[in-house]
């Protein structure tokens, strides 16, 4: 009889595997968080798009009349359900607060122009002036 060889592998492996993997993960963890962040980004941009179409729909809808306030929308669910969360990762908290002035102050959620006889009347921005992963200020959306 043949003595049986050893089998498994020795330290030298081992530690090979982990360091590759450690390599991969270093790759992997930080495009991870930019995913995670862009995807807020485009959450945002579509909410964005969803509250102007509903404030179109509100202006046709009472003849040339916008809202006194975005929760106006809201009402019965007829142009939304509710104001969906603005979402500005690494500056601000997501949600759906609304700041009722012609411009952008910087404190979160969506700021909307209710002063009619302003040029930009109706009109709703993220309330950021901070940049997106592409540089973009957000006010600019």
């Amino acid at each position: 009889m043949k003595p049986s060889a050893k089998t498994g592998f020795t330290l030298i492996e081992l530690m090979i595997v982990v360091a590759i993997i450690g390599i991969l993960a270093a790759i992997a963890i930080p495009k991870f968080a930019s995913l995670l962040r862009k995807s807020s980004e485009g959450a945002t941009k579509g909410s964005l798009g969803a509250i102007r179409s509903a404030l179109s729909i509100y202006y046709a809808d009472m003849e040339g009349q916008y809202p006194q306030l975005m929760t106006a929308l809201t009402i019965n669910g007829k142009y939304l359900t509710e104001l969906p969360m603005a979402k500005a990762p690494n500056y601000h908290a997501d949600t759906s607060a609304v700041d009722m002035s012609p411009s952008a102050t910087d404190a979160n959620g969506w700021s909307y122009n209710d002063v009619s006889g302003n040029p930009n009347w109706g009109s709703v921005i993220v309330n950021c002036t901070h940049t997106d992963t592409k540089g973009t200020t957000w006010t600019s959306y």
